[in-house]
């Protein structure tokens, strides 16, 4: 099954909208259907594009409209369309419904309006979407750890993981299916970026869906996968850890360290070629404050800055 963008039928009722090219804002959701009801994962970055994916979905909702959404994770780019999915109940974990409120639609939009480097920063990123004029919907439910949820009598399992990628990370389980949505826990041919850590909670999260009875991967970012794509995400968060904690060690400050940790990486045989490598920045910064409480990062227009020059960005 290629990766094209659109709506991809993976069988058993299940479907996973794709957005090449995966990069930042780019993300993908899915949609599980069950006798009468569906239940989505994730909405899209604005909505336009949420608009556009519910329109491609309608021949298989038409028939067992949305009841529930559930939000992977408070990133924007899964769950700033939450307004357009009207009538559903809204399940995230606790944690995610809290962070949600903390980087409304109205922040991007100015930052996308600004002018001078910020606004160059973060057009160059964010560009290609349209923040003005969202409302996001909040959860109306919200759980701990596990939840069971009844889909057109099929069995859903909500998973928290988090936090990882975030602080609120939800994997979502569709057993009869052996299929899973993983939201932004896994990146497929782009660079994981590290925002809440710590990085082995988020290599325990990739152990915990190598144990589950699953054949096919619905990654947050990228192309469909299987067991291999978790392996790979797992990998490369366990060497990240690692080469970290040794600069860590070391002496080496973090931007010290993430410079030294992406020319290592830049020779990986098994991580080079990754798009977004400059994540690395952040993943060392997370991983320094893992270690050392009193760390305190960059402010995230920073941490921008250094993911751009790592990959030798000039913004527009």
């Amino acid at each position: 099954m290629g990766y094209t963008k659109g709506l991809h039928d993976l069988g058993d009722g299940c479907f996973g909208y794709l957005q090449p090219d995966g990069s930042w804002g780019w993300s993908n959701a899915g949609l599980v259907v069950g006798d009468g009801a569906s239940l989505l994962v994730d909405t899209l970055f604005d909505l336009k594009l949420t608009a556009e994916m519910l329109d491609a979905m309608n021949a298989a909702t038409r028939a067992a409209p949305i009841a529930t959404l559930v939000n992977t994770h408070a990133n924007g780019d899964h769950c700033y369309g939450n307004e357009l999915v009207v009538g559903a109940e809204i399940i995230a974990s606790a944690a995610t419904a809290h962070e949600m409120s903390e980087v409304p639609p109205a922040m991007l939009a100015a930052l996308n309006h600004a002018e001078g480097e910020v606004g160059e920063l973060f057009r160059h990123f964010f560009g290609a979407f349209e923040f003005d004029g969202i409302e996001v919907r909040m959860p109306t439910r919200t759980f701990e750890r596990r939840l069971e949820v009844e889909v057109g009598g099929r069995v859903v399992e909500l998973v928290e993981v988090g936090p990882a990628h975030t602080r609120g990370d939800t994997i979502v389980h569709v057993p009869d299916a052996k299929t899973v949505y993983t939201g932004d826990i896994l990146f497929i041919g782009g660079t994981p970026i590290v925002w809440a850590g710590p990085l082995s909670n988020w290599v325990a999260a990739c152990d915990l869906m190598l144990g589950l009875d699953i054949d096919t991967v619905v990654p947050g970012h990228g192309p469909l996968t299987d067991k291999a794509g978790i392996v790979a995400v797992r990998d490369y968060l366990a060497f990240v850890d690692g080469a970290a904690t040794a600069r860590h060690a070391a002496g080496l400050d973090a931007w010290e360290a993430a410079r030294d940790i992406a020319a290592e990486i830049g020779a990986h045989p098994d991580f080079r070629g990754w798009s977004e490598f400059g994540r690395i920045a952040v993943n060392v910064d997370t991983a320094y404050r893992s270690l050392d409480p009193s760390y305190v990062p960059p402010n995230v227009v920073e941490q921008f800055r250094h993911m751009a020059e790592l990959e030798g960005v000039v913004p527009r």
